[in-house]
């Protein structure tokens, strides 16, 4: 799909934006942050649009206007330590805004604020002047970048270190899928260890109450059967008394009393 003008003017301006953030800027410069709050508001309006482009290009988008919102944000702290710090938590960008980058500016621009930083901290330490270093520093990255090879050099040494980031959070996010996985297989485990258990409980259930039935049921019959023998058992001595009181009285009619 082809890009809307909108995003053709913010593609402009981010690459405005960041060549400005690679240059050295005076702390009463108010362009850059003029130009990234005009950057948050055409990426809203980007975001609002029906023809809007890829998910993933606008992430690439709000990644780089966090970036350079956060840099500016890093440098109105007052301690060089506390902008290096804030410079460690920021994201750049992953893919060149323009045709002719050969790497993301962001990712040049975050390098370049982190080795201010690292400078000023240096210069506190050893009392020197901070001003002089950064001007050394900023002419040697002109004569770099003056330079083919220093540049392809520099171009290489960057990429083999994003590599090795990228390099480094692949095994990461392997090593999260293989926790995620065994905890998975760990957890249906436990699963199927609750579900026999629950079975077999369930049966044990089921067994207890057959019992108590058969149970019942059978000293229900040993109750009718000892009602039984007690009432057969006090006939069989009626009869007896019976017929012991009848012979004694025979045997008193036969013999009589002697005189």
């Amino acid at each position: 799909m082809a890009a809307t003008r909108l995003e053709l003017n913010l593609m402009r301006l981010l690459s405005r934006c960041e060549a400005l953030a690679a240059e050295r800027r005076d702390p009463e410069e108010w362009r850059l942050e003029k130009y990234v709050a005009a950057l948050e508001d055409m990426l809203r309006e980007l975001k609002k649009q029906s023809s809007k482009p890829a998910p993933e290009l606008l992430n690439e988008y709000s990644r780089k206007v966090d970036f350079l919102k956060g840099l500016l944000e890093a440098e109105k702290l007052s301690s060089s330590t506390e902008k290096a710090l804030a410079n460690q938590f920021l994201a750049p960008g992953r893919t060149p805004t323009t045709t002719k980058e050969r790497t993301p500016a962001t990712k040049t621009v975050h390098l370049q604020a982190k080795a201010r930083c690292t400078g000023k901290m240096r210069s506190e330490l050893l009392g020197t002047d901070p001003l002089a270093i950064d001007d050394s520093e900023e002419l040697n990255i002109r004569k770099r970048k003056g330079l083919v090879s220093d540049e392809k050099q520099s171009a290489v040494e960057l990429d083999a270190m994003l590599q090795h980031h990228q390099d480094m959070q692949e095994k990461l996010a392997e090593e999260m899928l293989s926790l995620a996985r065994s905890l998975k297989n760990n957890t249906l485990a436990a699963q199927n260890v609750i579900k026999q258990d629950n079975q077999t409980l369930s049966h044990s259930l089921k067994m207890a109450d057959q019992n108590f039935e058969k149970l019942k049921d059978e000293s229900d019959r040993l109750e009718q059967h000892a009602k039984k023998s007690v009432n057969w058992l006090l006939w069989i001595m009626l009869i007896v008394v019976c017929f012991i009181f009848i012979s004694m009285i025979l045997f008193i009619r036969i013999f009589p009393k002697l005189k």
